[in-house]
């Protein structure tokens, strides 16, 4: 797919991940929207993005309304929607059983609310508004492209909710390609390593230094536009589809 001139929706793109991608996207020739609850963010890349090819839309990717009022708002802004980019989620620690007892339940199904439901919502809604588009070449309505991690198989100690979240995005992507294979959709996910993100943002310098080290080659943290770029490739190659790509400079990682 010829990313100039098609419409993108980028759900949690108003920071790290998400925000590279819908940089990069944008200045390839796309028309981006941006669905993420941070407000403050979204009006700044509104400032500097639009807003001929760019529009905002704040709510959460759990809630069905905000979703469909993000995909609807691609349609009747930019006519159609081509592509859909879940990056939207979050990575609250736990142990199974830690000092106080068991982990919550609802921090373990806020996790799985946001990681995989989520994606799924968006993933549903954006499809559905695919199927209407007119057939490029080899009959491709549109691609979506999913975030899962390398913790959906090497998932360490205190992560059980962010591993479960991102295993099952993993394990979503090739059924959801071959459901949408009928519509011309393609859905791929990536599983990315450790990356500069806001999710790291936290951590002391030297903390994250040495988890950079850890990465066999390069021997740093991912920087966001590389995820951004392993987008684009997948929205121009059409033979990618129904795979779970990692990205993560030979990591693996171990317990803790």
């Amino acid at each position: 797919m010829d990313i100039t001139g098609k419409t993108a929706l980028i759900a949690g793109g108003a920071s790290g991940l998400g925000e590279a991608t819908a940089r990069l996207l944008h200045q390839q020739g796309a028309y981006v929207v941006v669905f993420d609850l941070n407000a403050e963010r979204g009006q700044l890349l509104t400032e500097e993005l639009g807003p001929e090819r760019f529009l905002f839309v704040q709510g959460s990717v759990t809630e069905e309304t905000d979703a469909q009022r993000a995909v609807d708002a691609a349609v009747s802004t930019f006519d159609a929607l081509h592509i859909a980019v879940n990056t939207a989620g979050i990575a609250t620690p736990g142990r199974i059983l830690g000092k106080h007892g068991p982990l919550a339940l609802e921090t373990f199904s806020k996790v799985i609310a946001v990681n995989l439901i989520g994606t799924f919502n968006v993933m549903r809604l954006a499809a559905a508004a695919m199927q209407q588009n007119e057939p490029l070449v080899d009959g491709e309505r549109g691609v979506i492209v999913n975030t899962a991690s390398i913790a959906a198989y090497e998932g360490q100690i205190g992560q059980a909710a962010y591993a479960a979240s991102k295993g099952g995005v993993a394990g979503l992507t090739l059924p959801a390609a071959r459901d949408l294979a009928k519509w011309g959709i393609r859905v791929v996910a990536i599983a990315p390593g450790l990356f500069d993100t806001p999710l790291l943002a936290g951590l002391p310098e030297t903390v994250r230094v040495d988890l950079g080290r850890q990465v066999p080659f390069p021997s740093r943290l991912g920087h966001p536009s590389e995820y951004a770029f392993l987008v684009t490739h997948i929205i121009e190659n059409v033979m990618l589809n129904g795979e779970i790509i990692r990205l993560d400079g030979a990591l693996r990682m171990g317990p803790r």
